[in-house]
């Protein structure tokens, strides 16, 4: 059964924080606000977690192709393979915001991983998701919530996210309703940028 922890988004505590990083390193699925969508993380680097999450996409695990959420650009030489310089200026124009950027895979990536040649890196602009990276000490693999109805598309009252999850998920934060708009999708893997999906980011080439 789900619970519930109430946190403010502006000044989260750090108590609530700590409490969602044990979670976290024990195993457990997370869903989180972000600058987007709700959306549903684990630890990136327990095996077990990720193929909780990919199962619940209905995916093998080596198929998943699930975001990997910063708290800022330090982690990128660890999941990346190096960026050039115009590629780094446009990250970090771009980023904290609302876009995933697809960007080369590093060897070094976490096991559940392994196969990718591509990797989908996200910093929200959101001070939650921040600071559980920051005080687990590595990103969280993460994917959205998504609703059954393909009208609304994305739940964005956390209640209803907790009555739909409440046997998947271990904790749901609630921060507020979020948005109905995913992040923009943008691919940096190429000669020139190529959005791949637009959504709540304004991305100029």
């Amino acid at each position: 059964m789900a619970k519930i922890i109430r946190i403010h988004p502006d000044n989260p505590q750090e108590n609530q924080i700590a409490e969602v990083v044990r979670v976290l390193k024990d195993g457990g699925l997370v869903i989180y606000p972000s600058d987007t969508v709700y959306a549903m993380g684990c630890d990136i680097f327990n095996i077990r977690a990720m193929e909780k999450l990919a199962r619940i996409k209905n995916v093998k695990l080596e198929k998943a192709h699930f975001s990997i959420i910063c708290n800022d650009l330090s982690h990128l030489s660890e999941f990346t393979k190096p960026v050039d310089t115009a590629t780094f200026r446009t990250l970090k124009q771009y980023l904290p915001g609302p876009f995933t950027f697809i960007l080369p895979a590093a060897k070094t990536l976490p096991l559940a991983y392994k196969n990718n040649k591509t990797v989908g890196i996200r910093v929200p602009e959101h001070n939650i998701p921040q600071m559980i990276v920051e005080h687990l000490g590595h990103p969280i693999a993460s994917t959205s919530i998504k609703d059954d109805d393909d009208v609304i598309e994305y739940t964005t009252d956390p209640t209803l996210i907790a009555e739909k999850f409440d046997q998947i998920a271990d904790i749901v934060i609630d921060a507020g309703y979020g948005d109905n708009r995913a992040s923009t999708i943008v691919d940096l893997t190429g000669d020139e940028p190529e959005i791949i999906r637009q959504g709540k980011g304004d991305f100029e080439n």
